[in-house]
């Protein structure tokens, strides 16, 4: 399968399991099927292929109610629902999808889910009679439905990994910032942070999906998760516009990113392979000093716009001439009038004195 597919079928999964989320009707409606221990086949869409595999039913083109789905449950065949679940389309319909897709389930209803689901292209769940299971079909990939309480002990589990790397990654933010005030900076000092951001952002998309699928039972962890990733991805694009080699065949801060996405997991511990990814060289460069362009700490200059931003880094090249930049060469920049560069001046003092006190103290 390629890239994209595969990107395409998980943004389907995670809009259907939000789609089937706790606090919603379609999952309160399964719960129902799964205590009545009846089971069911329930396809969310229905177009012309759809049509063509299915024969015998009825139509009822009435509003979806979660009372309604458990009561069609206990009738044999499956369930046609739109694709938003907001309406019972036809019920105790016999599904005869393409014979010759592969499938590796065995049940009856399960195998009956998997092809109609690569068929069709909808979505497809199954709740099992008989193993107490509610398995998502779709395209090639099979899903299968956990209660919340294990989700949400794997997420706080998750959320407990995270605050202790977003410690460990305000460290070594820290220590960059006093680094590139004293211009000091290594390639390894840049690559220890990218891998840190990376980390972080990881675990935190992780967390991500384990709200989507809790629904209404993940709202604590939602503003848990939004309190302690709040600027990272901010961080992690400054950090490579920051540190981007500059030349002819430079590349772009978006495909720096795709190339710290891409690292598999045993890249990302190696800081060599986070400091390729970055374009700072070879391993035995790690130590060759690097010189910031000023984004990161001009990002911590209160009220400060991103268009001026720009135009100071573009004037001054570096973060060094920046610092040694007085309130007239501050002017000199286009969209920086007195007070702009008293307030840019006085903020990188604020901050230059802040991170060495931090460092040493």
């Amino acid at each position: 399968m390629a890239a994209n597919d595969r990107s395409d079928e998980n943004l389907r999964l995670r809009t259907t399991l939000a789609n089937i989320a706790p606090g919603t009707s379609l999952r309160d409606g399964l719960e129902r099927v799964l205590r009545g221990r009846t089971g069911a086949l329930i396809v969310l869409g229905n177009d012309k292929t759809v049509d063509s595999i299915s024969t015998g039913g009825f139509t009822l083109e009435v509003p979806f109610t979660a009372t309604g789905l458990r009561e069609l449950a206990k009738m044999d065949g499956a369930i046609i629902l739109d694709k938003d679940a907001s309406r019972i389309i036809t019920a105790a319909v016999h599904l005869m999808p393409d014979p010759t897709i592969y499938s590796e389930e065995t049940g009856t209803r399960h195998r009956t889910a998997d092809r109609v689901a690569r068929q069709t292209g909808f979505p497809v769940i199954s709740v099992s009679q008989s193993m107490q299971i509610i398995a998502v079909y779709v395209g090639a990939t099979r899903y299968v439905l956990e209660d919340s309480g294990q989700i949400l002990s794997r997420a706080n589990q998750a959320l407990a990994t995270l605050e202790r790397y977003k410690l460990r990654l305000d460290e070594v933010s820290s220590t960059l910032s006093a680094l590139e005030i004293e211009d000091l900076v290594t390639a390894r000092d840049v690559a220890v942070v990218a891998q840190r951001l990376e980390m972080v952002t990881r675990i935190a998309r992780e967390i991500e999906d384990y709200v989507l699928e809790l629904g209404s039972d993940g709202r604590l962890l939602s503003l848990q998760l939004d309190e302690l990733v709040t600027g990272v991805d901010m961080e992690r694009e400054l950090v490579v516009r920051d540190y981007l080699p500059q030349g002819r065949r430079a590349r772009k801060p978006e495909d720096v990113l795709s190339a710290l996405e891409g690292l598999n997991a045993t890249d990302l511990v190696d800081v060599a392979a986070v400091a390729r990814a970055l374009g700072l060289g070879p391993t035995e460069h790690l130590d060759s000093a690097v010189t910031p362009r000023g984004y990161r700490l001009l990002a911590k200059v209160p009220r400060l716009p991103g268009a001026v931003v720009e135009r100071l880094v573009e004037h001054f090249g570096s973060l060094q001439k920046l610092l040694s930049a007085g309130i007239d060469d501050l002017q000199a920049v286009e969209g920086v009038g007195e007070l702009r560069a008293r307030s840019v001046r006085e903020g990188l003092s604020r901050l230059a004195e802040s991170s060495i006190l931090e460092r040493y103290v």
